[in-house]
């Protein structure tokens, strides 16, 4: 059993990944959540970094942190929903905090790099995306 433990060969793969995709997904639905709840508030300020209008930015990242969060959390068409995901967190370190602190970046960056991550590993194999695949 120590053995295990020590093994640099993972015993667990797919549950790893699916421990990594549906953490991510439920981390990242509250936020969608709250800005679809607080639509109204939010759309006149919310920033407009790709100059679609701030209205139109803010249902892009609704679409992208609610409705690409629950595909990722089923792992279902896992890849093709990080896209949105990715994007929208690129866009947050690499646009809108730009100039800020690490501090103020650090929070859509922990988000960033593992959904890169999970593009290129999949989703695993407790997925509805392995399901579909048989």
């Amino acid at each position: 059993m120590l053995s295990r433990l020590w093994n640099t060969r993972p015993f667990s793969i797919d549950l790893g990944l699916f421990l990594f995709r549906i953490t991510l997904a439920a981390l990242m639905i509250p936020h969608g959540w709250s800005k679809f709840v607080h639509y109204a508030e939010q759309s006149q300020k919310f920033s407009d970094p790709l100059g679609v209008g701030s209205q139109v930015s803010l249902l892009l990242v609704i679409f992208a942190e609610l409705f690409c969060s629950f595909l990722l959390l089923l792992g279902l068409f896992t890849r093709l929903a990080l896209v949105p995901l990715v994007i929208s967190m690129g866009i947050a370190v690499f646009v809108i905090h730009a100039g800020d602190p690490m501090s103020d970046k650090e929070h859509a960056l922990l988000f960033f790099v593992p959904y890169v991550a999970m593009f290129f590993t999949g989703p695993g194999s407790y997925s509805v995306d392995r399901l579909l695949k048989r």
